[in-house]
């Protein structure tokens, strides 16, 4: 009876409850790294002076030094970090355990190279090189991130169709559902970065020797993009759901309506994704341009979410016309 009960508990910031293996391995996995960060330099300081080898040049030669406490706490303090914003940050959590072992296993590897190259030698110029050793750490620190990414992203398949509310569609009948949002911010921030290019040319005319390109470009881009991801509109027909960005409507993003799994309502904010804009998180995709309701989307195993207004109905009728592809024979 308690085997049940302790895989359905989940805890704050989306933790299993005590019992739950993934999770107890997870916690022995960041004690197990911080142990060997802390212990193993100190267990083999009679085997060096205090002033550590921590920097070598191309070539494999020592080029740079700290100290002990140093060697120790910098490599913890990161650590801490790493586990507490996989912890608590939410847009982070489906990637916890990736983050985790990958971070983990770098950060271990440089401590190992690191106590091993200055191993019997009484001087850190005279500390062996760590090449073989850093690149054997950066190869399974891959592997694992790798490993983890596949292992999410078949996870995030096993939806079900035309899960989640539905909107009934009478017979012989079409439902069409419009919405938009737009963000006054972008809009300013569009504007001062495209004045900004345009001060950048008008004073470059004067002398053209100078590249003031390189500094036009970067104002140029950035107007554009803030500009075509301060609004957005989206339509769901029965063909599927399409989301047109910026006041011209391009670029525009289509999913058929066969390749959409479910759809649903959720409350996101920028803090959980990010920012604002088109955001990338352990969420998914994300065009967030304002906090609250945002109309998600699972297709051919990824999550898409744009925030606009009545994305309750919205998720109903994709979720009604996803069912529809599946029910037809």
């Amino acid at each position: 009876m308690s085997g049940s009960k302790d895989r359905g508990e989940r805890g704050p910031g989306g933790l299993a409850g005590p019992g739950s293996g993934p999770v107890w391995g997870m916690a022995a996995w960041a004690a197990g790294i911080l142990a060997l960060l802390v212990g193993l330099p100190l267990a083999a300081r009679r085997g060096f002076e205090d002033l550590l080898a921590t920097h070598w040049n191309a070539s494999g030669e020592p080029d740079g030094a700290h100290r002990l406490w140093a060697v120790v706490l910098v490599p913890v303090a990161i650590w801490i970090v790493v586990v507490t914003s996989a912890v608590f940050w939410r847009a982070a959590r489906r990637w916890r355990g990736t983050v985790l072992v990958s971070c983990g296993v770098l950060l271990a590897g440089e401590q190992v190279s690191i106590v091993r190259a200055n191993l019997s030698h009484a001087d850190w110029h005279d500390a062996d090189p760590v090449t073989g050793g850093a690149v054997v750490t950066v190869v399974v620190a891959g592997a694992a991130g790798l490993v983890g990414v596949l292992v999410n992203g078949r996870r995030a398949s096993t939806a079900s169709r035309g899960q989640g509310p539905r909107m009934v569609i009478p017979a012989g009948e079409r439902r069409v559902w419009l919405a938009s949002t737009e963000n006054p911010w972008l809009y300013l921030l569009s504007a001062v970065t495209g004045v900004g290019a345009l001060a950048t040319l008008l004073i470059g005319l004067g002398d053209p020797s100078e590249p003031r390109w390189l500094l036009m470009t970067p104002f140029l881009f950035a107007s554009i993009s803030l500009l075509a991801f301060s609004s957005v509109r989206v339509r769901v027909t029965e063909r599927g759901m399409d989301v047109a960005f910026g006041p011209l409507g391009w670029p525009v993003r289509r999913w058929k309506a066969a390749d959409i799994e479910w759809a649903r309502a959720e409350n996101r904010s920028p803090a959980q994704v990010g920012g604002w804009g088109y955001r990338l998180s352990g969420l998914g995709t994300t065009v967030m341009l304002r906090s609250g309701a945002c109309l998600v989307i699972r297709a051919k195993g990824k999550d898409f979410a744009v925030s606009v207004d009545d994305a309750e109905r919205g998720a109903a009728l994709l979720n009604s016309l996803a069912g529809a592809h599946v029910e037809q024979p």
